[in-house]
């Protein structure tokens, strides 16, 4: 059987040794009583790896963003989102269906709602409008292409909304490739805002699982939250005993990700017919837009995909390929070639 070299997402890694190791004899109990010893191990290392009082451990990183939407508002309550943000674009609209809010879009810049934006959009109180409870901000971005904000932007608006008695909500489900990024600490990166959530299933390999992070009487109204969600997990301890090894042991290697990333953009930006903004190729995910006339994303996907190469199409000319440590330097080199042979049998189609 042929490999397939899989570039749709880091959600396709699998838990590495160690971890499975782990979950085999992880001590486990009742979370819904707090009497799981693995996982209120996990949520106090993942509360201090990003400089929080406490977290919480979730199903997924949508359930994460839809938790902090119903512990931080009310039904009814507005909440400024980034245009192409997953909380408002992939999460099958589940913060105006099941939290009630209303969501006010706006296009940032890369991906980031700068504090410009922010101001320029924030309504005195008023009988007509609907109360602005909460900014949701997204690093890395994803559909920005895995840009990455740096810390004075984020502290920026941050700022902008404190002063207008917001609350900032960081959708950080890669918050980690952020601060290998930027070099710094995620701690730094989470440090202005109210809560974050980020993911253990993604390049840090856990198999199951998401935190949500903040104050501890913001997490207290959060359980409460989980719980109405379904997201009240039993001996969840095993699954936990794998997010621990992922916040210890995979964090530094994301950086290989990103080197692998930029290849990936650069061997591909250099196809005739296809381009990559390399401005905006922040961490481990390339966008690529087909600009060939007769050939759209739908159309590359297919071409690709039977000689090997798995990738994701976001648009009609845009397809995304995210990098992970499944991904080797000569995978990557792999798949630019067959990127590049698919388009060279669609210029020969068309001679």
């Amino acid at each position: 059987m042929e490999r397939t070299i899989d570039l749709r997402s880091d959600t396709v890694t699998r838990p590495t040794e160690e971890m499975s190791e782990a979950m085999a004899r992880a001590p486990v109990g009742d979370d819904v009583y707090g009497e799981d010893p693995t996982v209120n191990a996990l949520e106090a290392l993942a509360a201090q790896r990003v400089g929080k009082e406490a977290s919480l451990f979730v199903a997924s990183g949508t359930m994460g963003n839809l938790v902090a939407l119903l512990t931080h508002c009310q039904r009814g309550d507005e909440v400024v989102v980034e245009a192409e943000s997953h909380t408002y674009s992939l999460e099958s609209g589940g913060m105006s269906a099941l939290a009630g809010a209303i969501p006010h879009p706006i296009h940032g810049v890369r991906g980031h709602i700068t504090a410009v934006q922010l101001e320029s959009v924030l309504r005195p109180p008023n009988v007509h409008f609907a109360a602005t409870r909460l900014v949701c901000l997204e690093n890395t971005h994803n559909r920005a292409g895995g840009t990455v904000t740096p810390v004075p932007a984020l502290r920026e608006t941050c700022a902008a909304a404190r002063g207008r008695g917001i609350a900032v909500h960081l959708d950080g489900a890669r918050i980690f490739n952020a601060a290998v990024a930027l070099g710094v600490d995620a701690r730094e990166v989470a440090a202005s805002v109210d809560s974050v959530m980020f993911c253990l299933s993604k390049g840090l390999s856990a198999p199951v699982g998401s935190m949500l992070c903040g104050s501890r009487a913001f997490i207290e109204r959060a359980r409460f939250y989980r719980k109405m969600v379904g997201g009240g997990m039993r001996q969840a301890g095993e699954l936990a005993a794998a997010g621990i090894v992922a916040l210890e042991k995979m964090v530094d290697r994301l950086a290989e990700d990103h080197r692998h990333a930029r290849m990936l953009a650069e061997g591909i930006g250099a196809i005739p017919g296809l381009f990559v903004d390399m401005e905006a190729v922040h961490s481990n995910i390339v966008m690529v837009e087909v600009r060939a006339a007769d050939l759209d994303a739908a159309g590359l996907v297919q071409r690709v995909e039977r000689h090997g190469v798995r990738a994701n199409r976001v648009s009609a000319r845009k397809l995304r390929l995210v990098t992970h440590r499944h991904v080797a330097g000569g995978d990557v080199e792999e798949a630019v070639a067959v990127f590049r042979s698919a388009m060279a049998t669609a210029d020969a189609s068309r001679h």
